[in-house]
This record gives structure tokens, sequence and C-alpha cells, in this order.
């Protein structure tokens, strides 16, 4: 059994991890997220001329190639300094490079994707609906209205991060309001984001700061029937599996976060003084450290996993909600420790502890809430549906 990532991927981290040091240091991180309500443009241009919009955007498209490995070799070292904000690269790349690379037609992938990979296109995804959060099937009150040449939207999405700067948005609606189950009838648009009749209003909230979460307003949205990705009313089947790739990248950003959560916890009790000494010498302090590496290395060994299992193309639906559980859940309890090391300080907006223990606080509740993902894994041990 082989643990070890091998000689290319070892490169490319170390690589990026470079990178970072030099090019999206932590203060920068907190300078780019006190504007709040502003995106980064900058740390987008970053990533472009870095090429890594292009990472897991097939070659012959323009891209670098890489399957979910690299992928999650990325998510980690972009996450240690960046947290949150690494999702300026990750929607773009899951909501476009990955959705259109699966699905699109040859057509739809020489339109998109080389203009993904060289960083002109920035995407949005649209999926949840105000009224039913986790319920996103029930609740989905969107309709896509067949017309000559095209269809019509009207609807209320929310959550939609990126949306108010975003190119497109790939947006889940219902086609067919007469199923004979609920997860039938529903399709999925690349919806130009500047159609007429797209109104977007950003959400203040907690954690994420600058990336810009929005509700998204249609009203006789039109998009044309070359704008529909995949087939008509089965956008469910085709979610299942880009679903897995999801949670492994969001995954890898609860261990890139537990990575800078323990780089400065160790700065911090070596460089403080209490007492005579450092603090590094408290007992207390030691465990809550040593715990922040365990559950680091616990996580880390779940999301590899489930990235190898997706690299080969093996079932791993279950792995995927459990690394997703765990890390999110072992992410936000590091970030919480290390608000108790730093004191103070982890209190203030001069550290970077605040913005892990915001930010890797949202993955425990989103995309899907971690009670949800248990239902999942319950069911997967052949235990019945669970009722909420």
């Amino acid at each position: 059994m082989e643990f070890d990532l091998n000689e290319d991927q070892q490169l490319f981290r170390d690589s990026v991890r470079r990178w970072v040091d030099r090019e999206a240091p932590k203060p920068w991180a907190r300078e780019l997220e006190k504007d709040e309500h502003t995106f980064p443009h900058a740390l987008w241009d970053k990533f472009t001329a870095a090429g890594f919009h292009g990472i897991g955007v097939a070659e012959q498209y323009g891209g670098q190639g890489g399957d979910i490995m690299t992928q999650m070799i990325l998510a980690r070292e972009l996450a240690r300094s960046l947290a949150g904000l690494t999702w300026v690269w990750g929607i773009t790349s899951f909501a476009g490079g990955k959705s259109v690379g699966l699905y699109g037609t040859e057509q739809q992938k020489r339109r998109h994707l080389p203009a993904i990979a060289e960083g002109r296109e920035k995407w949005a995804i649209a999926f949840t609906e105000p009224g039913g959060g986790t319920d996103l099937l029930g609740a989905m009150r969107t309709k896509a209205t067949k017309i000559d040449g095209g269809w019509v939207l009207n609807g209320h999405k929310t959550w939609s991060s990126m949306a108010h700067v975003a190119d497109y948005i790939l947006l889940l609606a219902r086609s067919d309001e007469y199923t004979e189950k609920r997860h039938q009838g529903v399709s999925l648009f690349i919806l130009p984001a500047k159609s007429e009749g797209v109104t977007t209003c950003e959400i203040p909230k907690l954690g994420m700061r600058s990336l810009g979460s929005c509700d998204v307003y249609l009203d006789n949205v039109f998009v044309a029937d070359e704008n529909l990705l995949g087939e008509p009313n089965r956008a469910w089947y085709m979610l299942l599996p880009t679903l897995n790739n999801e949670r492994i990248m969001l995954s890898s950003f609860c261990v890139g976060i537990m990575d800078g959560v323990l780089e400065d916890a160790l700065r911090f009790v070596q460089d403080r003084e209490a007492f005579g000494g450092p603090i590094a010498r408290f007992q207390s302090l030691q465990h809550h450290i040593a715990n922040i590496l365990m559950w680091r290395d616990q996580a880390e060994l779940m999301v590899y996993r489930a990235a190898w299992l997706q690299s080969r193309g093996r079932p791993c639906g279950q792995e995927t909600n459990m690394a997703k559980v765990v890390a999110s859940e072992l992410g936000s309890r590091a970030a919480d420790l290390g608000l108790q090391i730093l004191g103070g300080m982890g209190y203030s907006a001069e550290t970077d502890m605040q913005r892990y223990w915001r930010d890797a606080r949202l993955y425990r509740i989103g995309p899907v809430t971690n009670e949800m993902a248990r239902n999942s894994i319950a069911e997967g041990l052949g235990l019945p549906r669970s009722f909420f």
C-alpha cells in the first residue's frame, strides 16, 4: 500500500507551495478580504498567469490536463494561505471546466474550455433556492419553459457565489413539472450572466468574504438551445458524478486550512513569551497542537483515498461523503483550537486564524450539510432512506 504522492505530484505540490508563498501570501489574503464587497480580480489574474485555470482542462482544448489528484493538490496548497478565497479558482474549475468538459457538446467545449483555461471566462453556480437549502429538488421553483429556439427561465436562486462578476452561470431549473419522481425533469443551462432579465444582489455573510455570494433573480430570461448542457430533463443524473469531484475539492480546502492553522499555531507558540519563556513549553498548548496535527493527517488520508478512487474511475460516493464530513468538522475544530492558542490575537483581524475559523465553519453546512451527508453514508450500508 502506497501513501506517498508520485514524483510528478510532489514536484507540482512543491512548485505550487513556492508560488503561494511568493504570489499569494497570507498578509495579502487578509488585505483582499478586508474589502469585503470587491471581487479580487488581481488574484484571478495571478491564477491566470500561473496557468491554474487550465488545471483539469484537457490539453486539446488549451488546458494543462491533470486529474482529480492534481486538482486536490492545488486546492490544498492554495487554501493554506487563501482559505475561502481559493474558490476564486475552484468555482469556475467545477462549474465550467468540469461540467462542460464532461457533458458539453463539441461546440460548447471548443467555445468555453479554451476561454476558461486562459482565464477569459468566470463562472458561477446557481442550484440552491431560498425555500429549500439542502432540499434542492423538493424546493425548486425556478422553471424553464421550452419555446422555439430556446427556453425561458423564471425564478430565484440564492448563494450563487461569483454571480455578480461571472460571464456564465451554470443554472439548474425544472423543465418538466409532470414527472413520476422529483429528480426527473430538471435541466442544466449555460446562462450568460448579463442576459436581459438577470439581476444579482450580493448577500452579506460571516466568511468567504470578497468572493461575493448572490441572490440571482430571473425574469423571463431567454436561453438559446445551444446553451442547454447535456440532455433535457436529465440533469440530476449528470450532476451526481460531478458532486464527488466537488466534495473532494472542498475536503482538500479543509486540509489546506488545517495546514495553515498548524503553521500559524506553531510559529505563535515558539515566538510568544509569557511567565519567563516561550509558551511552547506549556503542556496544554502542546496537546492542542498535537490534536490539530492528528486531525489534519486523518483528514488527509481520507481525502487522498477518495481522490485516488475517483482518479481510477472507481465508485467513491461513500468515500467522498465521509471525507467531506471528517475534513470539514476537523478543520473547524482545528481552527477553533487555533483561536484558543493565539488567545486575543486569534480574534484579531491582524492574524489569519479568525479567517480560517470563519471559512472552515462554512464547509460543515454547505453545499450539503453534514447531517445530510451522514444520511447518505448510512444508506450506503443498506439502512432505509432517512426521513429528516
